[in-house]
């Protein structure tokens, strides 16, 4: 089982209204216990995740010096689907918006897109495997 690192609080809060299923464990910052924290980590709770409180040296290792507002999500790598799945999407809407992207990047570019075609209701962002962004946790966090 692949998993990645998401960090932020936007970040955990999208993949947990997306998907809880995804998520392994979380990390918390020792201490913080704000308005904006406590209502995510009572929804981990909820959903039966793990959660681990941390100090802020481990918080910034696993972010890799990113802005991680005191809380990462260590979950299951997300699926990607290749051109074979592309006739099921085209299938299970009518008239599907699709967004096709060739050279991007820079993983902040590819962040914004994907949070704008989410916005949009895009039901399939298209890249090429080559010269483009991986999906990392950069991407997520934007």
């Amino acid at each position: 089982m692949s998993s990645e690192y998401i960090y932020g609080i936007h970040a955990v809060k999208a993949v947990l209204e997306k998907d809880p299923a995804r998520f392994i464990e979380a990390f918390v910052l020792k201490g913080r216990q704000d308005d904006r924290l406590l209502p995510l980590i009572n929804q981990l709770q909820a959903f039966g995740v793990s959660i681990q409180q941390t100090g802020r040296k481990a918080l910034d290792d696993k972010a890799k010096g990113a802005n991680h507002q005191g809380i990462i999500g260590r979950v299951k790598a997300a699926e990607a689907l290749n051109e074979n799945d592309l006739d099921v999407i085209l299938a299970s809407q009518t008239n599907p918006l699709l967004l096709i992207l060739d050279g991007v990047t820079d993983p902040h570019n590819l962040g914004a897109c994907l949070r704008n075609a989410d916005a949009a209701g895009v039901a399939a962002v298209i890249v090429p495997k080559d010269k483009s962004a991986p999906l990392t946790a950069t991407v997520s966090k934007v």
